[in-house]
């Protein structure tokens, strides 16, 4: 059922152009919007502000959830390393534990769906970050996958 509503919000919105495209302007994206709410705000927050003490190992030595906002780091990686870290999980170097910190979301959502929040998430920083995130891309753009 939910990928049939996932299907039919993605024929609406137009998905395949989507702000990979630098022409389009970076309006809130109500897709990503939707994936984020159910998939990432839990841990780094519903405005991506993160999760409380994120600067600091928690207990079991891990870095807690980072915020995703201006406020965050996330505006600093590429569409494609972004596009990866969604698809594939991410272990963070820094914790003491061995598990992924960042699940991996390759079985549960579509390269669109990914593509989708990571656009949503452009919407939570500055222009200049955004700016800066988009010279980033340039060399290394969301994988043909998505498109």
């Amino acid at each position: 059922m939910r990928s049939i509503v996932v299907g039919g919000l993605l024929a609406l919105l137009g998905v395949p152009a989507m702000a990979s495209d630098p022409r389009i302007s970076l309006k809130p994206e109500p897709l990503g919007r939707v994936i984020y709410q159910q998939h990432c705000a839990t841990c780094h927050g519903a405005r991506g502000e993160g999760a409380p003490g994120w600067q600091q190992p928690d207990k079991q030595g891990e870095l807690p959830a980072p915020p995703h906002n201006s406020e965050g780091h996330t505006w600093k990686h590429s569409d494609a390393m972004l596009y990866r870290i969604v698809k594939q999980g991410w272990h963070d170097p820094f914790n003491k534990t061995d598990r992924l910190t960042m699940p991996a979301y390759a079985g549960q959502l579509s390269p669109r769906e990914i593509e989708a929040v990571i656009t949503y998430l452009k919407t939570l920083w500055m222009p200049e970050q955004r700016r800066f995130q988009r010279k980033e891309s340039r060399l290394q753009p969301f994988p043909s996958e998505t498109h």
